[in-house]
């Protein structure tokens, strides 16, 4: 399975893409599995990869939530403002 993953703000800067392209062997894979393919991927990321959320076509989705072919999945770090 093929998913492509949305990376926002701090994410995108320090990966150097806004998209990462992960591949699985199985056809089944869930939010979890895709933060572990991160951080294997962007190790220095992992502490924000992390915090992040996880939103699954647009909807925040908990680390069990299982992603379909063609879901849209992004990455959306912590916001800090003053």
């Amino acid at each position: 399975m093929n998913i492509q993953v949305l990376l926002f703000a701090g994410l995108a800067e320090t990966a150097g893409a806004s998209k990462i392209s992960l591949s699985f062997a199985d056809e089944q894979v869930n939010v979890q599995a895709v933060r572990n393919e991160l951080k294997n991927l962007l190790p220095n990321l992992e502490d924000l990869i992390e915090k992040s959320m996880v939103a699954v076509n647009q909807d925040y989705a908990a680390n069990d939530f299982v992603i379909s072919v063609g879901d849209e999945v992004a990455l959306i770090p912590p916001v800090s403002g003053g």
